[in-house]
């Protein structure tokens, strides 16, 4: 604790340009002032915009400069960027011009965290995967903070709360591009102020790192396939001996990182894998999911018993072991969350069953390769919705598919126009081999498109929301398009039950 205490002193007379008004950046702003340290927000949104994120800074001492693209760096000690910042960012390309060093919230973390890290990451089933762990975690007895990418920011808990057996921290690839030294700009030579150096830049990886699998994802913002590739790795480079990264045996790039000339994995490899049998790690022996340790095997539980629908989830629960098992956990907790664990809102979320139809809420779902993921988990007869805003990400094998498991296309949103020519190609290249592709019916909002599926469904079909777009050409998050799906289902049910009391008062 004497250690924390003085580096939050040296902290304190930082003068702190954050970038971003979401919650990342809000949590770094009321941290900085609670230390005393001088802090600016600064967001290219104007304040009538941002008022829920100004709300949660009322009576914190900070300077705000929003509306403003490139707000002014004299002074400024450490800029601190929040995920949606690009590198593009005139301010990050300033502040890289001038050598100022540049840090974030979950970067910050890591250097005060005072205990140690689980991090994960991939292009699907983190959030599930980092609450699996988190619950194996608190199934041990241990004191258990759950965060990053997910949840609240975990970095205010440094100065609320004792210190935690273990963190388990969900990042994602813009979050982890900042664990790179090298994103301060190679060309410029760092010129630190005198108390700028209480902000470690240099490379960083947690004790225990996981990737999930890398598919095509966020190419909106990445410029390449390498670079989102290569902002995923930084979770396992900066690792040491003593430490574990657990891979996907069956992910093609994840696993190509495990190779020695890639010059990545600097820890211990634990593998999962449904496919084949691991020499160190989590696997299928039949259908019972099983942990090698390199010494002995251990049955963790039989699929059957597994709650979340899905292979993917099966692999989540793998990769889970594999993380809880690499920080120090027996088999007994693994197993006992394993086998009772649910699910996370927004994820296969189950939400009603209406007049015998199951209506599903797979909100996450903001990439083809997800939505690809939920169409396997159902043998039920289904009607998708479909849309939101494009990623620049391919839609084929997502087309491909839905002409063979879906009955009815709903699309909605931005999309829509690659939806439909997604599907028109699809049916070109199966030709005779389809002989009924699914009905496609376009509508403009996912108001319209819930109460189009509701006309369209039959006893016994699932509604699914898995839209294989963001939210953000409607809706603030994925989290807000998710509740706004179960409101609307909530209400056609409560509508129903409604119509049926009044038609029974009148007889």
């Amino acid at each position: 604790m004497k250690d924390l205490n003085n580096h939050l002193a040296q902290l304190s007379l930082l003068q702190v340009l954050v970038v971003g008004a979401a919650r990342e950046g809000c949590s770094l702003v009321r941290f900085f002032a609670r230390i005393g340290a001088q802090v600016t927000l600064n967001d290219i949104k104007p304040a009538e915009a941002l008022m829920e994120a100004l709300a949660s800074l009322r009576n914190v001492p900070c300077q705000l400069a929003l509306g403003q693209i490139l707000p002014e760096l004299d002074g400024v000690d450490v800029l601190f960027i929040s995920p949606g910042v690009p590198p593009t960012a005139p301010v990050v390309q300033e502040a890289r011009r001038r050598g100022l060093p540049i840090s974030s919230e979950p970067r910050l973390l890591a250097q005060l965290c005072p205990a140690p890290i689980v991090g994960v990451t991939g292009s699907s089933g983190k959030t599930t995967t980092t609450t699996l762990i988190g619950e194996m975690q608190r199934a041990a007895g241990r004191n258990v903070w759950v965060g990053g990418n997910i949840g609240r920011p975990l970095l205010e808990r440094v100065l609320d709360e004792a210190a935690p057996d273990i963190a388990v921290v969900e990042l994602s690839s813009f979050q982890l591009e900042l664990f790179n030294p090298d994103y301060q700009g190679a060309e410029t030579e760092m010129r630190r102020s005198p108390v700028s150096h209480a902000v470690y830049t240099g490379g960083w990886s947690p004790h225990v790192a996981t990737i999930l699998n890398i598919t095509p994802n966020h190419l909106d913002r990445h410029p390449t396939m390498a670079d989102y590739v290569w902002a995923k790795a930084q979770i396992l480079r900066f690792q040491q001996a003593g430490d574990w990264a657990v891979l996907n045996r069956d992910d093609p790039l994840s696993w190509e990182l495990s190779q020695a000339d890639k010059g990545v994995v600097q820890g211990e490899i634990l593998a999962f894998s449904l496919q084949e049998q691991v020499p160190i790690g989590a696997f299928l022996r039949g259908e019972t999911l099983t942990l090698r340790d390199g010494i002995r095997e251990r049955p963790i539980c039989a699929m059957s018993e597994i709650k979340l629908r899905g292979w993917h989830n099966v692999a989540n629960v793998l990769a889970a072991a594999c993380c809880a098992w690499a920080s120090g956990l027996e088999i007994d907790p693994i197993r006992e969350v394993a086998t009772t664990f649910t699910g996370v809102p927004h994820r296969l979320e189950p939400v009603c069953r209406w007049r015998d139809v199951l209506y599903v809420n797979d909100s996450i779902a903001t990439s083809p390769e997800r939505a690809i993921a939920a169409l396997h988990s159902f043998r039920e007869p289904l009607i998708l919705l479909a849309g939101g805003r494009d990623k620049h990400l391919p839609w084929d094998d997502w087309a491909d598919l839905v002409l063979k498991r879906v009955r009815s296309v709903v699309a909605f949103g931005e999309a829509v126009p690659i939806i439909v020519r997604a599907l028109e190609q699809a049916q070109a290249r199966a030709g005779a081999s389809v002989e009924q592709g699914p009905t496609l019916h376009t509508v403009a909002s996912l108001e319209d498109a819930v109460a189009l599926a509701a006309s369209l469904a039959q006893p016994g079909d699932v509604v699914l929301l898995s839209p294989g777009g963001t939210s953000f050409d409607a809706f603030r998050d994925f989290e807000d398009r998710g509740r706004r799906f179960r409101e609307l289902v909530v209400a056609l049910a409560a509508e129903d039950t409604q119509t049926k009391s009044v038609s029974s008062t009148s007889l």
